[in-house]
């Protein structure tokens, strides 16, 4: 069972970064929610409508089975094309309301976040989650589609030690980064090595003799495995040829990788 204190640690970091992407957007004129992002086709508008999207998922996962089976059939039935409605859906909204739904949304899942049963499995589109992995998972999109917006909006944010979740992510799903590529996952575990934003010990993962290691800024590893940067513009090395490969393909979210940021293009 997860120790409680640590589950309630998990959801604060995620309501800390939700603040944080709101700063970035809760005074913004609605014209500049019309400014396009990295990601194609969508504003910094649809980034908020499909945050608000995915949590309204995560809601009725913790809340309402039924209701979370009704929208996953949903889902199923247009596999390339139902996280784009959703997000269509969001930003046609003026930004005023996108932005209150948004708030109101993220206020409603922190309260079945903490409400839910620790050891509770809930369903999603991947492999059932406790709340606090689902809370992990929701602070990695978060602060994925908030490097977005800043991208968009020319802000740099400051790294916090919030990225230890996604890059905790980033390493557990390295052998999910090869299979749904087609290819054959790696034998041997690797050793991840990455300096923290704050200056403190290294945070470590995989055994310390692993033959094949990833070195380098939290920032950088968190940035790859979410695929907001591409590996040549990102100050990670890799030692042995699986270890390298996987620099290449590396990702911490579900469903197809797509074609990610190009080299020349991190900010």
């Amino acid at each position: 069972m997860l120790d409680p204190s640590a589950a309630s640690a998990v959801f604060a970091d995620l309501r800390e970064e939700g603040r944080d992407l709101d700063s970035l957007v809760a005074e913004l004129p609605a014209p500049a929610w019309a400014k396009p992002t990295p990601a194609p086709r969508w504003t910094v508008a649809h980034q908020i409508a499909h945050l608000h999207w995915t949590d309204r998922a995560a809601l009725l996962s913790l809340t309402d089975a039924p209701g979370f089976a009704r929208m996953a059939e949903e889902a199923v039935k247009a596999p390339d094309s139902f996280v784009d409605e959703g997000a269509e859906q969001g930003a046609a909204l003026p930004p005023a309301e996108l932005l209150s739904r948004w708030r109101d949304g993220r206020a409603a899942l922190d309260a079945a976040l903490a409400a839910a049963a620790p050891d509770a499995r809930f369903p999603w589109y991947g492999p059932p989650m406790k709340a606090a992995s689902m809370a992990s998972a929701r602070l990695m999109e978060t602060w994925a589609h908030g490097q977005d917006v800043a991208d968009a909006l020319g802000v740099r944010r400051t790294p916090t030690a919030r990225l230890r979740h996604v890059a905790r992510i980033g390493v557990r799903a390295r052998d999910y980064a090869f299979g749904v590529r087609g290819l054959p996952a790696p034998a041997a575990a690797f050793r991840v090595e990455l300096e923290p934003p704050e200056g403190a010990e290294p945070w470590a993962y995989g055994p310390p003799d692993a033959a094949q290691r990833v070195t380098g800024p939290a920032l950088d590893f968190c940035l790859l495995v979410t695929r907001r940067a591409h590996r040549a513009d990102l100050a990670l090395t890799a030692s042995g040829p699986d270890a390298d490969r996987w620099l290449d393909i590396a990702q911490a979210f579900a469903g197809p990788a797509g074609p990610g940021r190009a080299p020349g293009t991190a900010r």
